[in-house]
């Protein structure tokens, strides 16, 4: 790509060629005479199009030619990278264009790759401008290659080698293949922490992600060194001893070493402790905007405390925040400790600069390849062009991230260039899978094997829809259930949830007989966002319910069949409310949710009220531990004089209520010996989720606890403490590369000699 003046010939048949050589070799040499082009002729094209080139030349046949458009063509030629060399020679009032193509790259391949994903260092490497139909260029490729063996270094391969080799085919065309040679990872084997005398050095070091190896880190991947990962280890190590009142702890060297034949790691970490202090006092100082007793009541140290560097980093994000909620979103909140070695006591001063206030100017989404920018936009509260305010940047985040659509959702704000008073926000997203094909299990003596699966995707096309289709294939329920949820049928947010189904019911009774019961039905639902938090449900359906005659059929169904008819139809009018301050709708670890729905059939042959109320509360605990707790309470009453209906009795046991007992068996027990259960029902689950020894801080695997009561009552029959039952067990809880997948053993600790148990039961779910 450099300028070239080509030389002047005389008038007798002579050809002048122009080269960026000849221009750089001979500037003394004559400029060619400005002259009309009655011809532009191409030589050496093999694959690109003529019209390519003549789209960068900028003269054109009848232009005059110059010196500058010469230069100004070469440099364009050279531009499009697809040229190794161009001349431009002049033959009379013909400009004849000669290039010399690059080779174009036909094909990648290659060979001993296992670490990485194929697809995914293909599309790497094509973003960095290597990939088929795209120009060969040498120094690309040898920067991949080195790239490459960096990631192989990056997961503790250190005998990995890559090999590129390029291999020449026909119309100007290359192959590349990059050869591996992995080996094995390197595998930590010892990690010491050197000078450490207040804390054990195992209690230490479990606080790290790095471990050696064990007999779980062929999943977790904790033995393989990484720098990343040793200095997050060294940052946890740190807030720990600041924590605990180790103001002035130090990591005073870090050594890693690795075995001769580069399989083994050692890490030794030299410390100095220093002595624990006290915290005499805390003061504010500078402008906080006149509310000192507002910031004050946000303080999360006390005086004759230890100094907790945890609690000092809260304080200041509790500060910047509420700035931020004033619209001061670069406000600076800077901790300085005064120090008293000779007593071992510190004070701590607050300086605060709220800066100025400003405005959010524009919005921007990245990150979402597939879900629409109005599904991300429509969760925010923080609008454009209106003041900066934290707390509705916070809640329109949470919002986001509890549609359950992305993995990660992160807000970053960015100053606006000439404009103080403007700030941009951008929500970044990494999108994840949003279908889900659930398959559920359940094995008795009665009922043998029994299977249910569904079919969902939360976020149809990328719209924010909800589209299921749910089957239970078990031998007592056979379910077919289409499910269709718009949560933004109107602009002001409004959610629509349609449901077409049909349901068979084929209790198992002692007779060794079975009946069924078919529901075809059909629901709209309609959410009223009436908070951020909450929500009222309206909607109204129609069903028709049917009791099959049977040899064998249940005493209480062949009553109620005689008196009512074997056909019923109802027109439920459907109300609730539920708020949900979840973290996270996927894996919460703190906040609640609430709901209270109400049914009630008030047109056709059935009259009834059923009640549902749920209450769920999420807390972290120390040590990677959470808790949650999920209650419900079913409630059904007959209305113009007749009883509940027993058909839409609640049921209690199994998976989602009182595990342990089988699905479905708790409650009544006819005559017959049937399971119909009842007109009323309460269940009280309880989990402990805390991470299986070996695997370091991953969160993927873990273990749970679980302790479960609950019953089912007749509608007349008084809801008593006595009569509950009661389970509690462990379980595994597993987000495995398929799907999550559950499992429960558990045993009764509160049941009566005529209850069905099941001790081990399982879930599986697969994404796609």
């Amino acid at each position: 790509m450099f300028p070239v003046s080509p030389i002047v010939a005389p008038r007798a048949a002579s050809v002048v060629m122009v080269a960026v050589a000849a221009a750089l070799a001979a500037p003394q040499a004559r400029a060619v005479e400005p002259f009309t082009l009655k011809d532009i002729r191409v030589e050496g094209l093999q694959r690109t199009d003529p019209g390519t080139v003549f789209a960068a030349l900028p003269f054109r046949i009848g232009d005059t030619y110059t010196d500058e458009k010469g230069a100004i063509a070469l440099r364009s030629l050279f531009a499009t990278g697809l040229f190794k060399d161009v001349r431009i020679e002049i033959d009379g009032d013909i400009a004849v264009i000669i290039v010399d193509e690059r080779a174009v790259v036909a094909t990648v391949s290659f060979v001993g790759l296992k670490e990485f994903d194929k697809d995914a260092l293909l599309k790497s490497l094509k973003d960095a401008g290597i990939g088929e139909g795209l120009p060969f260029d040498r120094a690309l490729v040898d920067r991949a290659e080195q790239e490459i063996k960096r990631q192989y270094l990056s997961r503790s391969l250190y005998g990995a080698e890559v090999v590129t080799t390029v291999t020449p085919i026909e119309r100007n065309r290359v192959n590349l293949t990059f050869t591996m040679n992995e080996g094995d990872a390197a595998r930590i084997g010892e990690i010491r922490i050197v000078g450490a005398k207040a804390f054990g050095e195992s209690t230490l070091l479990g606080l790290f992600d790095l471990t050696t190896s064990g007999w779980l880190t062929w999943y977790t991947k904790s033995d393989r060194y990484s720098r990343a990962k040793l200095n997050a280890d060294l940052e946890t190590l740190r807030a720990y001893y600041l924590n605990r009142g180790y103001l002035e702890f130090a990591i005073e060297s870090t050594q890693v070493t690795i075995s001769p034949d580069k399989q083994r790691i050692s890490i030794t970490i030299s410390v100095h402790e220093g002595q624990p202090y006290t915290v005499t006092a805390i003061r504010l100082e500078g402008d906080y905007l006149g509310r000192e007793d507002e910031f004050k009541a946000l303080v999360r140290l006390r005086p004759g405390e230890p100094y907790r560097g945890e609690a000092v980093t809260e304080t200041a994000r509790a500060f910047g925040d509420r700035f931020g909620a004033y619209g001061y979103a670069f406000a600076r909140v800077e901790p300085h400790p005064e120090i008293d070695r000779a007593r071992g006591l510190v004070a701590v001063t607050l300086t605060a600069e709220p800066q100025r206030r400003v405005y959010v100017r524009r919005i921007d989404v990245t990150g979402n390849t597939r879900t629409r920018d109005e599904v991300v936009r429509r969760e925010f509260r923080q609008l454009e062009s209106s003041w900066y305010d934290g707390n509705r940047i916070k809640l329109s985040r949470d919002r986001v991230d509890r549609l359950g659509y992305f993995n990660e959702v992160a807000v970053d704000t960015a100053e606006v260039s000439g404009a103080p008073d403007q700030v941009d926000l951008t929500v970044a997203v990494t999108e994840k899978p949003t279908g889900n094909l659930l398959i559920g299990a359940t094995y008795s003596n009665a009922e043998k094997l029994g299977l249910s699966a569904s079919i969902v995707q939360d976020n149809v096309f990328g719209s924010g829809n909800y589209l299921g289709v749910e089957v239970n294939t078990s031998r007592v329920y056979r379910t077919l259930v289409l499910s269709a949820i718009d949560p933004y049928f109107t602009v002001d947010g409004i959610s629509r949830a349609v449901d077409v189904y049909y349901r068979t019911m084929r209790p198992f009774n002692s007779l060794g007989d079975e009946y069924q019961i078919s529901t075809p039905g059909a629901s709209v639902r309609f959410g009223i966002p009436v908070s951020d938090f909450d929500t009222v449900y309206l909607g109204i359906g129609a069903e028709s319910t049917r009791i099959g005659a049977s040899s064998g059929i249940p005493n209480s169904y062949f009553l109620y069949r005689e008196q009512y008819g074997a056909s019923s139809f109802s027109v439920p009018l459907t109300l609730g409310w539920a708020r949900d301050s979840r973290d996270s709708a996927i894996a919460p670890t703190t906040g609640r949710y609430q709901r209270v729905n109400f049914d009630w059939s008030f047109a056709g042959d059935v009259r009834y009220l059923r009640t549902n109320l749920q209450f769920q509360q999420y807390w972290p605990l120390p040590g990677r531990m959470s808790l949650g707790m999920n209650a419900e309470l079913g409630l059904g009453k007959g209305l113009g004089g007749r009883p509940f209906p027993i058909f839409k009795n609640f049921y209690g046991g199994g998976l989602g209520s009182v595990r342990v007992f089988e699905q479905g068996s708790l409650g009544v027990v006819d005559p017959t010996g049937a399971f119909i259960g009842g007109a009323r029902r309460f269940n009280l689950n309880t989990e402990l989720y805390f991470p299986v020894p070996g695997t370091g801080n991953d969160k993927s695997l873990r273990i749970f606890a679980f302790a479960d009561t609950g019953n089912v009552w007749r509608e007349d029959e008084r809801m008593s403490a006595s009569s509950l039952r009661a389970s509690m067990g462990l379980g595994l809880s597993w987000i495995s590369p398929v799907g999550p997948l559950k499992l429960s053993w558990g045993r009764p600790v509160k049941s009566q000699p005529n209850d069905r148990i099941q001790r081990f039961q399982f879930q599986i779910g697969t994404a796609f």
